[in-house]
């Protein structure tokens, strides 16, 4: 990463603290690696050897300031600012109160209560200590959002590549399903697995980890994961549910996530029909609330579009069994560090920001007998929520 890139996103910080107004400036810290956001937001090699304590501090204007351990001087060499250096604990503390004398209120990487646990990356110590100096610390959620979530012209191609091809292989994976039931072939939950990874591979992407197929009473388990040496057939007339994310392998690329059902018949029974129709206007009603707010120049927060999403669901009697969060953020990680869709695990209280992206994937999942989910992502631009990789199910597709 070159010089201008860390001058521009420094300057880009510090812009950022000034709108916000109220904030004396951003303190970055890391142990270990305790924090990797820390290391994406500041252009950072998340792999160099650090073993000591460093902090950064970002005021709203003026130079940045390093405070390193005398052991390892060259970890923020990339980074502007002056250069402060400690041996002791005391010195540390001393030179940090320093540094922060006179400051009211600044952001760290913290969430209160742990609200947001994708945020919470500074240990409760380190508030303490910073609050010992009179000052106040406030959640830097909204500020990593706009320097870890939000994506450039290039992720957004990527993006809009990666669901295309999804789209494309879960229309192959249930095509091979077809074929191995009716040649009457062997067809295992991990064969299906595989068989996606491979189609992945093929197009040129990577994924975290392995897909969801899920058959029957399996598809009731939102994270199940077949092995080789466990692992349903899929016969005639199951539930198949495949859970895909991938991106391409080009750095800087975002992942794509979507979830599909389908059934090895002519027509699903009618309680699986039944359930799919609620999850399909659960979907749906998170999706309109999102694009009619953004169409007016409004950003609504992630739990608000949970509730939207949830309210349907569970005005149709099935609110017991919607268990988790409605969606999540979407980046280079398929788990992002942008707003999550949440108002059940976490209250996610964070807006909704343009050029962000984010899955809308309710379910309703019945024990012992299956489980339905259905998942897109939606893209926010300045005025549009925008869904790519098209068509979105509808119902549950016939594979026979």
């Amino acid at each position: 990463m070159s010089d201008v890139a860390h001058q521009t996103r420094i300057a880009a910080i510090q812009d950022a603290l000034r709108d916000i107004g109220s904030l004396d400036g951003w303190l970055f810290y890391d142990f270990r690696g305790s924090d990797p956001l820390a290391y994406r937001v500041l252009l950072l090699d998340p792999t160099q050897h650090v073993t000591r304590r460093w902090y950064y501090w970002i005021p709203s204007s003026g130079e940045p300031v390093k405070l390193l351990h005398r052991i390892e001087p060259h970890v923020l060499d990339e980074l502007p600012g002056q250069i402060q250096q400690y041996v002791s604990w005391e010195q540390q503390r001393l030179l940090l109160a320093s540094l922060l004398q006179g400051r009211r209120q600044i952001a760290m990487q913290y969430s209160p209560f742990n609200a947001v646990p994708y945020l919470s990356r500074v240990d409760a110590g380190t508030i303490e200590l910073i609050r010992s100096f009179g000052l106040e610390v406030v959640t830097s959620a909204d500020l990593v959002q706009q320097f870890e979530a939000v994506w450039t012209d290039e992720q957004l191609e990527s993006h809009r590549y990666a669901v295309t091809a999804l789209r494309n292989i879960v229309d192959e994976a249930f095509a091979h399903v077809a074929s191995c039931v009716t040649n009457e072939r062997r067809l295992s939950e991990y064969d299906l697995q595989q068989f996606i990874l491979s189609r992945i591979r093929d197009a040129g992407m990577t994924t975290s980890s392995a897909p969801i197929a899920a058959v029957d009473a399996h598809s009731a388990d939102p994270h199940y994961g077949p092995t080789e040496s466990s692992s349903s057939l899929i016969t005639r007339d199951n539930l198949v549910l495949i859970d895909l994310w991938a991106k391409q392998t080009a750095p800087g690329s975002v992942y794509g996530d979507i979830t599909w059902t389908g059934y090895t018949g002519t027509e699903a029974p009618a309680q699986q029909r039944m359930i799919f129709e609620h999850v399909r206007r659960g979907r749906d009603a998170a999706l309109s609330f999102v694009q009619d707010q953004v169409a007016t120049g409004r950003f609504p927060c992630g739990w608000e579009v949970d509730d939207v999403c949830r309210t349907t669901i569970r005005t149709a009697g099935y609110g017991d069994f919607f268990i988790h969060r409605t969606g999540h953020s979407i980046g280079e990680e398929v788990h992002g560090n942008g707003a999550n869709i949440d108002n059940l695990e976490t209250q996610d209280s964070r807006r909704l920001l343009p050029r962000t992206c984010f899955s809308i994937e309710p379910g309703i999942y019945l024990p012992g007998e299956f489980g339905i989910r259905s998942e897109l992502d939606v893209y926010i631009s300045d005025r549009e929520a925008v869904v790519y990789g098209l068509p979105l199910q509808t119902e549950i597709v016939s594979l026979l």
